[in-house]
């Protein structure tokens, strides 16, 4: 797998869709008088925020985009159809085409032993482990991050199976407040008919493909695909071959771990013990 190599400055609106959206932003807010005081009322934000978006400095929300439409008479939904370009740029490139065919899957299953899957992060979580990386544009990154969500949330949802090592609930990402929240939004999913949550027990020393987070993507046409998270990059795998490899894998570990009747009453366990 070739990676999408991209050395456009951000701040080149000719070239960058983040510098452009800042500079169509600017444009319009100028062009009604409006400050941009003003402009972050109505779109439920600050004065600095709207100054960095327009400066190509800040990815903007898809909330953002949406308030930009509903404020400037000629923007015919301009905005909302520029921002997945905009949004591009919080990601490395790498992780890009991911993201563009995590947005069009109808299924999502995700196996990780270490972390909850940024899928499913709430912000503070997300916020917590992003940090770690000591990265220049963490609000950027979190901002993404929280924006990948929205297909659980759309009119028809992307369905999501996530099996999680035990291990993953009970380390104190962020502190105790911290992962109060994302164990609840967790047992939140595992309520949802839609979506299915599984745990696998410390009790289970050993099962297959424990040592590496991976997730399939199936879609409405077309084959499915494999991510496989590591470091320094993730890769998608597209060969028939390795697609079959993760579906038995993730087949061993859907027979490995706790139904999920089982599995939402651990989850509520350990809010108790731990995170109360």
């Amino acid at each position: 797998m070739t990676v999408e190599n991209e050395s456009v400055e951000a701040t080149d609106a000719a070239a960058s869709p983040l510098a452009h959206f800042g500079a169509e932003v600017r444009l319009e807010r100028e062009r009604l008088g409006m400050s941009r005081a003003d402009l972050g009322k109505v779109a439920c934000c600050g004065y600095s925020l709207v100054a960095k978006i327009e400066a190509g400095d800040r990815v903007p929300s898809l909330d953002f985009a949406e308030a930009c439409d509903r404020t400037f008479p000629y923007a015919n939904g301009r905005f909302v159809r520029l921002w997945p370009l905009a949004l591009r740029y919080a990601f490395p490139p790498w992780f890009r085409r991911y993201v563009e065919l995590e947005w069009t899957a109808t299924e999502v299953h995700m196996f990780h032993p270490l972390l909850v899957p940024g899928l499913v992060q709430t912000e503070q979580y997300a916020r917590a482990v992003l940090r770690t990386g000591r990265p220049t544009n963490l609000d950027d990154l979190v901002t993404a991050r929280m924006e990948r969500q929205r297909i659980l949330t759309r009119e028809v949802p992307t369905r999501l199976w996530i099996i999680l090592d035990e291990g993953v609930l009970r380390r104190a990402v962020g502190g105790k407040r911290v992962m109060r929240g994302q164990l609840e939004r967790l047992r939140t999913l595992a309520e949802e008919p839609q979506h299915v949550i599984q745990i696998i027990p410390n009790s289970i020393a050993a099962y297959p493909g424990s040592g590496s987070p991976f997730g399939l993507l199936s879609f409405g046409e077309g084959a499915d695909v494999v991510h496989v998270d590591g470091f320094p990059k993730g890769y998608i795998l597209a060969e028939p071959d390795d697609v079959v490899a993760a579906r038995t894998a993730y087949g061993l570990l859907k027979a490995t771990a706790l139904p999920p009747d089982e599995s939402a009453p651990v989850i509520d366990s350990i809010l108790k013990d731990c995170f109360s």
